[in-house]
């Protein structure tokens, strides 16, 4: 006996007008076998596509947020970078304001100072702390600049001689002059100092103060350096206390090496000890 592999399915058709009739179908199974496998293929490439979809859409926002947090890292780091830059600016504005005033800034405070430990981790207070001492850098650049601009050293190592005020004239006959400037014995060739920050007005020879240089330091305040052997400034440049402008000499009226300094305030000629450290004592 031959053995049916085929599937049966009966259909009975009924209409109003004809009798009824019965229809049959019949399916080979091999036929829903294919189908069933077909079916579940096409459901595992359905499951698969939709898995794949989703990893994808996973990955996409996976790596937004990873470019989110590189920017923000980014952003962050070159906050920290500018930051940076500010407190170097400031550590070399401080340097720089240190060795103006002549303090030297290796030296260990001498103040005292403590109190408890609190750790610093906000960026805007570091920030703010930032801004506020550039501030206060600021401020005290400017009071610097201007405490600069006064004479406050010796233009020359040497010995006062005569000062500021009538005296005998050097030169001899019992008369008697007014000398506007303070003499300070040195040695021939001995380098001069300009006592403040200025900008070089005259370097030239004169008479009576022979080869002289003028230098204007500003808020009224002037200084003049004479009778030197040589001199190695020009007009209109830019000189630093503490610069050497020229070497001690005897030119124009002098009776022997020496310098002739004055110190000048609005062009009025002033007693120049004061503005010597230690000149008072002597």
């Amino acid at each position: 006996m031959v053995r049916d592999d085929r599937l049966y399915a009966f259909i009975i058709a009924h209409t109003s007008r004809s009798r009824s009739q019965i229809r049959r179908i019949c399916v080979h199974k091999r036929w829903v076998k294919i189908s069933a496998v077909v079916g579940c293929f096409l459901l595992g490439a359905a499951i698969y596509g939709i898995y794949g979809l989703t990893q994808r859409i996973w990955h996409q926002r996976v790596e937004q947020e990873n470019a989110r947090l590189r920017a923000e890292n980014e952003k962050q780091r070159q906050q920290l970078d500018n930051l940076n830059h500010r407190v170097e600016a400031v550590e070399d504005a401080s340097r720089r304001l240190a060795e103006i005033s002549g303090v030297n800034s290796q030296q260990p405070s001498r103040n005292g100072a403590g109190g408890p430990f609190l750790p610093l981790v906000e960026a805007s207070t570091v920030e703010h702390k930032t801004d506020q001492l550039e501030r206060e850098l600021h401020a005290y650049e400017v009071a610097l600049r201007e405490r600069v601009a006064v004479p406050s050293i010796w233009p020359v190592e040497g010995i006062l001689e005569s000062g500021v005020g009538g005296r005998r004239n050097p030169f001899g006959g019992g008369s008697y002059e007014y000398h506007e400037g303070q003499d300070i014995e040195a040695d021939f060739g001995a380098p001069v100092f300009a006592t403040a920050s200025g900008a070089v007005t005259i370097a030239c020879g004169q008479n009576g103060y022979g080869n002289v240089v003028y230098i204007d330091h500003g808020n009224g305040f002037s200084t003049r350096y004479g009778h030197l052997s040589e001199i190695n400034v020009t007009v209109g440049q830019r000189i630093e206390r503490g610069e050497i402008l020229g070497r001690v000499g005897s030119t124009g009226r002098s009776t022997g090496p020496h310098l002739h300094y004055e110190v000048r305030v609005n062009n009025e000629p002033v007693n120049p000890r004061p503005y010597m450290p230690g000149a008072g004592e002597q």
